[in-house]
């Protein structure tokens, strides 16, 4: 049996194909969205099932993060589901064109991998890792305590995740359940806004500054039934906000009002950024702090250090010994050795990628333009029209992201990746960001 939906068929007699169903065709563009899903009983009739069977389908896509429902306004396809994610919005750089969109790391400060590897496989022959063995290294837990405890990272276990993201996966996963909500910064980090709903979860948007999130915004949202909320340290994806010692002190009493909650913090700036480190762990019950050796070392790695309270890590650590066991031994003691031999200089890397935000904001000030980038490897510019600015800079042969790979509501802008830019470019690219953009909008941006 089959239900059209405009030019779509909804097919399907058990919830998991009728679910399939509608997935799929959202992925494919078939399904907008936005779109109005039908009514549970009609399209159960039109199915020939039970309207229980139709109800676990969308069940089914509310927690997969696929549609959304409101109430008696009826269900429809997420805004941005999470079967087209936000990093679909990328931007096809033309021939000979400028690629300052994706985000990454300059090559040319990341470290050689062979030695590290190297090293570690040679240990890796001398005693084969078995199963049962320790899934955190020991080297690399020493390292990672001593400066986790430098930072004034609270005392807690330890452990190793593939990246800043599965971390945050786990952590989510580890104490919330579909239908609750969590506080996520905005603008913020285009993967998390798309893992949360994904995930079954809702999203509160907090604003951010240059010092971090607004500790009003936070306390709203907490107030509002959130249960959680991810907090971006240093570097934070595409502002480069970097919360400061007095933004600290003032979500620290929000948190405190509220110890139930679970409190993710991430600090993927580690070894990229010269700020200080002001932690929010240790106010509530339930914390995480993940260190991810991606931006320092090199995307590759697929590493996360993951510090919290013996409940949470001890649950992280269950979960992952039911699928991938482990995050390899081989990776943590490369890592580990990267970290002991200073094989990165970060406070250079810090000075370079600073040098190069700098001139930029500098530049574009200078032209009446507004801009973001206290701290990592973004500077984010606040545009009236997002579409018509990136449109324009693609013409010039300069390729930025825009903003709604970012945002949930706050106003628009285009993120600018410097990793990639030398002294000669900053000009040239100030002037056509100008020429995009003006009129400038507000300093505001969250």
């Amino acid at each position: 049996m089959f239900f059209v939906l405009g030019e779509y068929r909804i097919t399907g007699r058990g919830a998991a194909e009728i679910a399939a169903s509608v997935e799929q065709a959202v992925g494919a563009g078939q399904l907008e969205p936005g779109q109005l899903l039908p009514p549970m009983r009609e399209l159960a009739d039109r199915l020939g099932v039970n309207p229980n069977t139709v109800a676990a389908a969308y069940r089914t896509l509310r927690e997969r993060g696929v549609i959304e429902t409101a109430g008696r306004r009826g269900s429809r396809v997420r805004p941005k589901p999470a079967t087209t994610a936000r990093e679909q919005l990328r931007v096809e750089v033309p021939p000979g064109g400028r690629d300052l969109s994706s985000g990454n790391p300059d090559p040319a400060v990341l470290p050689r991998l062979g030695p590290a590897l190297a090293a570690a496989a040679e240990r890796g022959d001398s005693r084969p890792v078995r199963y049962g063995d320790d899934p955190v290294d020991a080297d690399l837990a020493r390292l990672a305590r001593a400066e986790l405890d430098a930072d004034n990272v609270p005392p807690g276990p330890l452990t190793v995740t593939s990246g800043s993201l599965d971390a945050i996966e786990r952590v989510l996963t580890a104490h919330l359940r579909p239908g609750d909500t969590v506080a996520v910064e905005d603008p913020g980090w285009g993967s998390a806004l798309d893992l949360v709903p994904a995930l079954g979860l809702h999203l509160a948007p907090v604003g951010v500054d240059d010092e971090g999130p607004r500790a009003d915004d936070l306390r709203r949202a907490l107030e509002s039934g959130a249960r959680a909320v991810i907090v971006t340290d240093r570097a934070q994806n595409p502002t480069g906000a970097s919360v400061t010692a007095t933004r600290a002190r003032a979500l620290r009493a929000v948190l405190r009002d509220h110890p139930g909650t679970l409190l993710v913090e991430d600090d993927h700036g580690h070894g990229i950024v010269d700020l200080p480190l002001h932690p929010l762990a240790g106010v509530t019950r339930h914390w995480a702090f993940v260190r991810s050796a991606a931006k320092a070392y090199g995307p590759d790695l697929r590493l996360a250090v993951l510090a919290g309270d013996p409940v949470t890590v001890d649950r992280v650590r269950g979960r992952q010994s039911l699928g991938p066991g482990w995050v390899s031994l081989l990776l943590q003691r490369a890592v580990a050795h990267l970290w002991a031999s200073g094989a990165v200089d970060r406070a250079a890397v810090a000075r370079a990628y600073g040098a190069r935000r700098d001139a930029l904001v500098d530049a574009l000030a200078e032209r009446g333009v507004t801009a973001h980038g206290r701290s990592g490897m973004n500077v984010w510019v606040p545009v009236p029209d997002e579409t018509g600015a990136v449109a324009r800079l693609l013409q010039g042969g300069w390729a930025v992201a825009p903003g709604a790979r970012f945002r949930i509501a706050s106003p628009q802008g285009v993120r600018i990746t410097v990793s990639a830019l030398t002294p000669r470019d900053i000009g040239g690219l100030a002037d056509a960001v100008a020429a995009a953009v003006r009129p400038s909008p507000a300093r505001v941006y969250g």
